[in-house]
């Protein structure tokens, strides 16, 4: 009984504490009432406005109030963002396996509709760009042989881009779409390999038998040249030697006068037996 008595004389501080911890529990209901009556958005981003689960509306950058524990307020991004597919297998038109490396820059064109369609941005991602860019690659690449898509690789991009921006329509705009890489197999880059090298080999070849061909066409034209050189001096010579032949006959003294015009008065000392004296022809006077 005794001991009874203690126990209920220890009441009043049992109630002291629960009164205490009901008037904590209260300031933390108001607190948190407090606290869930305003949220802010960052600038790149849109906020989606629930009330009881049902969409209400779109709030922008700035700070807002909403209803506490009525209305939720989901954040969803709006700035450019970028995935990277590697490595895609695809075959080309040629049956050339190869891994592609494909990077999408996309946005959030409508954030209400990528909530209540998809949940959120990474399940937009999800459901509607990965499926379309590898159906996109995969049939674009498939219209090309390995060899195109190596020599035309800009068009080949235009073209992925072009299928998967068209391809993709609703809530999520496609920024841009870049090929970033494409690996064939080590067995066909070296059969490539060899085909550039024997290219190359073609080329030389010609360039060395166009290179002949100039310089014989050069020693050809040297060789006319210097022909037509030697005739004109021959013609030249020629005409000298005929002219020189006509003035002689029509003047047979000058051949005597050019000896005379020549000589220095002295006689031979030696005489062949028989022969003249030189310039002398006396006439018999009668």
């Amino acid at each position: 009984m005794k001991d009874f008595m203690i126990n209920r004389g220890d009441g009043p501080p049992v109630k002291r504490w629960f009164t205490s911890a009901g008037m904590a529990v209260i300031g933390l209901i108001l607190l948190l009432t407090v606290m869930g009556s305003w949220y802010t958005v960052d600038q790149g981003e849109r906020a989606v406005v629930l009330r009881l689960g049902a969409i209400v509306g779109e709030a922008g950058p700035g700070l807002h109030f909403k209803m506490p524990w009525i209305n939720t307020v989901h954040k969803i991004t709006v700035q450019n963002q970028n995935r990277r597919y590697t490595p895609l297998e695809a075959y080309s038109r040629d049956q050339q396996p190869a891994n592609l490396t494909v990077s999408v820059t996309f946005m959030a064109s409508d954030p209400m509709a990528v909530y209540s369609q998809y949940g959120d941005l990474d399940g937009a991602v999800l459901r509607l760009i990965d499926p379309r860019v590898m159906s996109g690659v995969k049939t674009i690449f498939g219209q090309y042989d390995a060899v195109r898509a190596i020599q035309e690789r800009a068009g080949l991009n235009n073209d992925i881009s072009s299928a998967i921006t068209s391809a993709i329509t609703g809530p999520i705009q496609i920024v841009s779409v870049q090929v970033e890489n494409i690996d064939f197999s080590e067995a066909y880059e070296q059969s490539v390999e060899q085909r550039m090298l024997a290219q190359v080999q073609i080329q030389q070849r010609e360039q060395n038998l166009r290179t002949t061909e100039v310089e014989a066409q050069i020693a050809r034209t040297k060789a006319e040249g210097e022909a037509n050189a030697i005739r004109l001096r021959g013609d030249a010579e020629a005409s000298a030697i005929r002219a020189r032949a006509d003035a002689l006959r029509a003047n047979a003294d000058l051949v005597q006068l050019q000896a005379v015009e020549k000589w220095d008065g002295k006689l031979p000392t030696t005489m062949i037996p028989g022969s003249a004296l030189p310039f002398v022809n006396l006439q018999t006077t009668k």
